[in-house]
């Protein structure tokens, strides 16, 4: 095989493991666990390091993997990051490696990442004296919560590192199929708890209690004008509330409402906003609605902002292996805590398709079916990119 066919040599080697990766893929799917508890997840991943002889340091940010790949000259160093955890849904495919934790899925493709990373980390590391640099292959948990990311760069995942990729499956986009958004390309992320706390009393007697839920609602109402009228209509921003508690039964003005809502911006103006404006309104609750409030409010994750001096190689990357299978896309107002190690560093997150044949899934769906030919492609794509960028 010639040394100065990269392309060549990667599609082969991930022809020779793909039947394997396929299987470890299914294993993980079969077992899914939680944020912090992928205690399991992560003794598959330290087991396989361990089986191609990488060294790897376990328990960063409590169930983290980092493994080290030394390459043969002198350079930067490269983090590729996997996300672990599954999610609190109960799976409904019928497929027969379907989850066998009620109440537990991998239903947005965190098997896929992990496995794919296992799949980097076998081609690198036969190719690692081509590399200028080092490789750590990040294995991360928690992502669903946004804590996973801060609590390994806590246990210093994050140190030296000089570039670093991230990549997430799209069932939206045809297998075979890559793509990318330039700039922010995911929305800051931050949410917020907010407790009003009226008079109870009888239902049918309001004027002798104060009703937080016509204050809470109210709230809800006006919340809705922060993007509308307060930030710059060409900065895209959301604000939800996802959660209204209150009450127990027909006749009863309850003591207090619970809200929970999130807010996502793209750019850090609309962000600093936003927050003002939501605890303005709350303050102008107490004064208008007679209530007492109080409000918790938590910035999560910053935006992830694609940096051209990654994303540009890569993309190159990929059509050297592929060819023209490149789709520049928009930015989306969902988030991900990779945006940590992005704020640390210069950093792409690739899109990679996994759309089925016949296929609508979407993530974070019961129903929810990759196609599994994605993990070999990661595989190639992901390898390809870091010789580009250790070159």
């Amino acid at each position: 095989m010639l040394i100065n066919d990269p392309g060549r040599r990667i599609r082969e080697a991930v022809s020779a493991m793909e039947p394997s990766l396929v299987a470890i893929r299914r294993d993980l799917h079969a077992h899914p666990e939680l944020a912090f508890e992928e205690t399991r997840t992560a003794g598959v991943v330290a087991a396989e390091l361990a089986r191609l002889a990488i060294p790897h340091r376990t328990g960063l940010g409590r169930t983290g993997v980092v493994g080290v790949i030394e390459g043969g000259r002198p350079g930067p160093t490269l983090a590729i990051r996997a996300d672990m955890d599954a999610l609190p849904i109960h799976e409904d495919t019928g497929l027969p490696y379907a989850s066998t934790v009620a109440g537990k899925m991998h239903a947005c493709g965190h098997d896929i990442h992990t496995t794919t990373l296992l799949g980097v980390a076998a081609v690198l590391r036969d190719m690692a004296p081509q590399l200028a640099g080092r490789v750590l292959l990040v294995f991360q948990p928690a992502e669903e919560i946004l804590e996973g990311a801060g609590a390994m760069i806590a246990d210093g995942a994050a140190e030296g590192i000089d570039l670093a990729l991230g990549f997430h499956n799209h069932p939206d986009m045809k297998v075979g199929t890559f793509g990318f958004a330039r700039g922010a390309c995911l929305a800051a992320s931050d949410r917020f708890d907010l407790i009003v706390r009226g008079k109870s009393g009888h239902a049918a007697h309001p004027y002798a209690a104060i009703d937080p839920i016509v204050a809470a609602a109210s709230f809800v109402a006006q919340a809705q004008t922060v993007v509308s009228r307060e930030i710059k209509p060409l900065h895209p921003a959301v604000v939800t509330i996802a959660q209204f508690t209150g009450g127990t039964t027909y006749n009863i003005i309850p003591e207090r409402v619970h809200l929970r809502g999130t807010v996502r911006t793209l750019h850090a103006a609309a962000r600093d906003t936003a927050e003002v404006a939501i605890r303005r309104l709350v303050a102008g609750l107490e004064t208008t609605m007679r209530v007492a409030c109080t409000l918790d409010y938590q910035r999560k994750v910053p935006p992830l902002v694609n940096d051209d001096r990654v994303l540009e190689p890569t993309m190159a990357a990929v059509r050297a292996q592929f060819g023209e299978v490149v789709e520049e896309g928009e930015a989306s107002m969902g988030s991900e805590d990779f945006a940590e190690f992005a704020a640390r560093a210069p950093s792409f997150q690739l899109r990679i398709g996994s759309g089925a044949e016949g296929r609508d899934d979407r993530l974070h769906n019961d129903k929810y079916q990759p196609d599994e030919r994605c993990i070999g492609l990661g595989v190639q794509a992901l390898s390809r990119a870091a010789l580009e960028l250790l070159s």
